[in-house]
């Protein structure tokens, strides 16, 4: 927990991993693939954003920061963590 790829991933993978806990009770309605597509997409952020660290790369943090992008908008669209129909 040195860097801010570290923090940052590490908070979005806490909210997954609420909403995931959350979504198991009742109805079905997500499946866990899901979930390990945005896991992976915070590890693999959270990877490139530390290697751009260490080589002082500004490729690595366009890329590691359009990863976290993609990341976020993937859980926003397919996980719709602030649905309220219940669906």
């Amino acid at each position: 927990m040195e860097t801010p790829y570290d923090w940052s991933t590490i908070i979005v993978f806490a909210g997954l991993i609420v909403l995931f806990l959350q979504r198991s009770q009742g109805e079905p309605r997500d499946h866990l693939w899901q979930y390990l597509v945005a896991a992976l997409g915070c590890a693999v952020t959270n990877y490139i954003g530390n290697e751009a660290i260490k080589a002082s790369n500004m490729g690595y943090h366009a890329a590691a920061v359009g990863l976290g992008v993609a990341t976020l908008a993937f859980i926003w669209v397919v996980l719709q963590p602030f649905d309220k129909s219940g669906t």
